[in-house]
Formats: structure tokens, sequence, C-alpha cells
């Protein structure tokens, strides 16, 4: 794989990255779910910093992009396992208002009511609801929202799979072509000057008749 074909790679799942966030984004924007925002804003601004440094050979730059992903598969593998409710997970089910919108709202995923094929009906006169929210009733969903935010995060993950992978491999690349530069350039740092050509012609005075 040459580092030409890598770069090109590396910036078209960066390019896949950058738009399932941005996706992700306004879903999770219309959900009211500020905990997800803020973490898509952040990965975001790290596949940014991504691409810029696989445009402008920076292996510092990949290097930070590829501690974030590590960062952002934690996160998403969260994500999955949350909606899930693995493990410990289940017992934290009535505090997912708290987890994903910091308490600030009652709301949940944009997909609970959005979802393929749901029905919503709303509960007239309910009891449980607070004085600002209605109370609805969700039904004939083709997919429930659990399973649509499973899948996107899993997506979140493959990508940052292969992006880690590439980005791991240019950093190396990059870093190997910046030791060998600068041997290249080593004798530069010692005063070393290149032999200067002389020239054996002999200047003749020029006389001229007065």
């Amino acid at each position: 794989m040459g580092k030409c074909d890598g770069r090109v790679t590396l910036v078209a799942i960066c390019s896949l990255q950058l738009m399932a966030a941005l996706q992700r984004q306004v879903f999770d924007f219309l959900g009211y779910q500020w905990a997800p925002i803020l973490a898509n804003f952040l990965h975001i601004m790290a596949v940014i910093l991504g691409i810029f440094g696989t445009v402008q050979f920076r292996s510092r730059y990949l290097i930070l992009y590829a501690v974030w992903l590590v960062l952002w598969v934690g996160w998403n593998s969260f994500i999955i396992c949350f909606y899930l409710e693995v493990g410990h997970l289940s017992q934290v089910r009535e505090d997912r208002d708290f987890l994903m919108t910091f308490n600030t709202s009652l709301h949940r995923s944009w997909w609970m009511e959005h979802g393929p094929g749901c029905l919503v009906t709303p509960v007239l006169d309910s009891r449980i609801a607070p004085d600002d929210h209605h109370v609805i009733t969700v039904s004939g969903c083709l997919l429930d929202y659990q399973y649509i935010e499973v899948l996107s995060a899993a997506l979140q993950v493959l990508l940052a799979l292969f992006g880690f992978v590439y980005a791991c491999y240019l950093s190396k690349v990059f870093q190997d072509d910046e030791d060998s530069f600068d041997f290249i350039g080593g004798f530069e740092s010692y005063g070393y000057q290149p032999p200067q050509k002389t020239s054996h012609l002999q200047l003749q005075p020029l006389y001229t008749a007065g």
C-alpha cells in the first residue's frame, strides 16, 4: 500500500465520518440530546484535524486524531450498551433523560417518535404529565428507536476502526520521511559547505591605444 493510496483512503474515511457525524448531530439537536451533541462536536473537530494532518503531512495531528478515535470508540460502545441495556445499565433506565440531556428536559431520542412506521397517539388528560409536557404512545414502529441509535453508533465504531488503522500507518510513514529529511540536511548543522568551482582562466590586462 503506497503512501499516496493511504492518504486518499484516509481522506475518504474522514469524509464519511464527517458526513455521518453531521447527520447524527442534526437528529441529536432535534431530540435535545446534549451529551451526544457535545461528543459529536468534539468528533467533528477531531476529524477535521485528521483531514488537515493527512493533506499537510503532519504526523502529530494524525496521532491526536488516532487518540481521539480510541475515546470515540469507547463513547459509542457505551451508547450501544446503554440502549441495549447491557449489564448494570439496565438499572439506569429511569435516569436516561439525565444522562443524555443533562437533566434539562424529558426528551429522548428523536427517532422515538419519528422512526420508520411509527404512529404517535397523544394521551389526553394524563395525570402523570408535567405542566409543560404531554404523554404519548408510540406504536407500529418497524424498528424501535433504540436499535436505530445502536446502528448509528455501530457505524461510527466501524469507521473509527478503519480510520485508526490508516492514521497509525500514515503517521509512521510521515515520521520516517521527516527523519530521512533530517538526515539529509544534517550536514548543514555542522557548517558543511560544498566545494566551490574554481576557474583556471587568468585575467590579462587590457591595453588601449592612447
